[in-house]
């Protein structure tokens, strides 16, 4: 069953945050409601680590910022070969660490063909 992604809405303006927050940014409320996050989202910008911490078996990671459909703007892991500003991307969250008794959770793109 695939675990659901939600941004976070301010319930005093409306401000969508990801992830979730303690204060809203815009105008300092406490509470907020899950919104579900559409599957896709455009890419920004992206960059390659090649120098990566021990436990990592490749050869480097890609990282990018997509945006969605409602504006926001998210980081996580890209997983495409050529990954170019513009293209669309569909995110899903999956594992993008594996530890010894834990695995690391976080948001994974994916290029739409």
């Amino acid at each position: 069953m695939p675990i659901e992604m939600s941004a976070y809405k301010c319930t005093n303006c409306g401000q969508l945050h990801h992830p979730a927050h303690f204060v809203c940014v815009k105008c300092g409320g406490r509470e907020f409601e899950p919104i579900p996050l559409d599957e896709e989202a455009t890419l920004v910008t992206y960059t390659r680590v090649y120098n990566l911490p021990e436990g990592y078996m490749k050869p480097f990671i890609s990282f990018g910022i997509a945006r969605f459909n409602n504006g926001l703007c998210i980081a996580g892991q890209l997983e495409t070969e050529h990954p170019a500003a513009g293209m669309k991307l569909r995110a899903t969250v999956g594992t993008v660490k594996e530890g010894i008794g834990q695995d690391y959770l976080g948001l994974i793109f994916h290029a739409i063909d």
